[in-house]
């Protein structure tokens, strides 16, 4: 064995304290200890940052998208309420346009199936 090397001896010889020294010191030659946040590594050096700044800009643009579609909903309902008043100035009844409109989003068998369960209240309650 060699001779300046003792293995039961708490003294570890200067060549490993040199390269353990290399290893744990970051690229430009900082003591990782000293960093303020105690990490080895810091944001840029995992890619963190760089991952901070495209997920910023994801949620940026899915933003902006909500906000143009939200832009352009207003602009339809604001239309859909122009129509509506233009039909009640031509004399029709805007609450019966808005009933035709709501049954005919649903499919027959649909409407069918609530117009016989509103007929079957009605005879209950002897409306009919």
């Amino acid at each position: 064995m060699n001779a300046a090397y003792d293995a039961y001896s708490p003294r570890v010889p200067s060549k490993a304290q040199k390269a353990a020294a290399k290893a744990v010191t970051d690229p430009r030659g900082r003591d990782p200890s000293d960093r303020a946040t105690g990490e080895m590594f810091d944001d840029e050096e995992t890619g963190a940052a760089a991952a901070q700044t495209i997920a910023a800009g994801q949620l940026r643009a899915f933003i902006e998208r909500i906000e143009r579609l939200e832009e352009e909903k207003q602009t339809v309902a604001d239309d859909i309420k122009d129509v509506y008043a233009e039909a009640k100035g031509t004399g029709f009844d805007t609450k019966a346009l808005r009933a035709i409109i709501r049954l005919r989003k649903k499919d027959q068998a649909e409407r069918q199936e609530e117009e016989a369960i509103l007929d079957l209240y009605k005879a209950a309650l002897g409306m009919e």
